[in-house]
């Protein structure tokens, strides 16, 4: 699994997560689906590197404060499409509210995501971006790049959205999304993230909570897939009704992303 981490100076979590067995005897290509953090930090021998895969797409799935406050570098000459969506609630991050409000331990941290999660795949930005994704999945000409801010939640559910698609089994659609827990270096992390947060709320985080934080459980995924099929009945059904995933779509990713 370590194999489809990519090593980048500045460019966290970036992972290939295509190459897995698929329904039918069939494999998702390697080199297709890529998912990272975001770029505001990229150096110039990452960008140099990120050309290099020839992405088609990206699809950048923050907010728009967040855009603005940590702008993406890209590529010198970067002719890809680039989806985000425009679509801005006015308020502050909900991670950013938790961070200034609760008790910055485990169990808390735990709590406070799991209801993210519960949520997640039905907030109105999130819909038009993942729709906007998979209608690019079907039509792009090339690899396609998805990514939030630290590449784990949003992120994690459109991966583990698309391996469902694709018929991915479920154990490696977990797995694949647990890969941030390697991809990233938590504990060495964690030092430098707990003072910004004391700085910020004028409270100290526990090492362990910070490392929680930061990193993503089973549970999580769990939720977002079971919010889903107890509100539109399938995964499946939620892809067609809420995304407008319909049969020839989903045909047309298969055939594209087919190794």
């Amino acid at each position: 699994m370590t194999g489809r981490i990519h090593r980048f100076d500045a460019l966290d979590n970036f992972r290939d997560y295509g190459d897995y067995a698929s329904a039918a005897g069939r494999r998702v290509a390697a080199g297709r689906l890529f998912r990272s953090a975001h770029h505001a930090r990229a150096t110039d021998a990452d960008l140099e590197r990120l050309a290099e895969f020839g992405l088609a797409a990206v699809v950048d799935l923050r907010r728009p404060g967040e855009r603005r406050d940590q702008p993406s570098r890209r590529p010198p000459g970067f002719a890809g499409q680039v989806i985000e969506s425009a679509r801005d609630d006015g308020g502050e991050a909900p991670h950013i509210t938790f961070l200034k409000t609760a008790d910055l331990t485990i169990d808390a941290g735990r709590r406070f995501m799991t209801g993210v999660y519960r949520h997640l795949a039905f907030e109105p930005a999130h819909l038009d971006l993942f729709g906007r994704y998979f209608r690019a999945l079907g039509d792009a000409d090339g690899p396609v790049l998805i990514h939030c801010a630290a590449g784990k939640d949003r992120t994690g559910l459109l991966a583990a959205l698309t391996h469902h698609l694709l018929g991915v089994h479920r154990d490696d659609m977990v797995e694949d999304f647990l890969l941030t827990n390697t991809a990233v270096d938590l504990p060495g992390r964690a030092p430098a993230i707990a003072r910004q947060l004391e700085a910020m709320t004028g409270r100290p985080a526990a090492h362990d909570a910070v490392v929680a934080f930061l990193g993503v459980e089973p549970v999580y995924l769990d939720t977002a897939l079971a919010e889903i099929a107890a509100r539109h009945g399938s995964v499946d059904a939620y892809l067609e009704q809420a995304l407008g995933v319909d049969a020839a779509l989903r045909d047309r990713i298969g055939e594209r992303l087919a190794a």
